[in-house]
């Protein structure tokens, strides 16, 4: 949902940005309030991934697998939370 509410963002941003439609916006600057709308959805994009890629790194699974004849199956799985800064 995130990546296509970002890309939404950037391609009315750029309608705005490049004055792709005649729209009134005499309230507000129009090629402004693209770029505002295309750097909120490069966010909407990119800001996901890295906490989703920060979270993935605090994961660690050992697996440890000591079976001579598929008796044995041992798996660990480690949560480390770093302190907030």
């Amino acid at each position: 949902m995130t990546i296509g509410l970002g890309i939404l963002l950037i391609v009315v941003g750029l309608i705005f940005a490049f004055d792709v439609i005649n729209a009134d916006t005499s309230a507000v600057d129009g090629q402004a309030l693209g770029w505002i709308l295309v750097l909120g959805g490069i966010l909407a994009i990119v800001l996901p991934l890295v906490i989703e890629q920060m979270h993935t790194r605090r994961t660690a699974t050992t697996v440890v697998d000591d079976r001579p004849v598929r008796t044995r199956r041992v798996v660990e799985e480690r949560h480390v939370e770093d302190p907030p800064l």
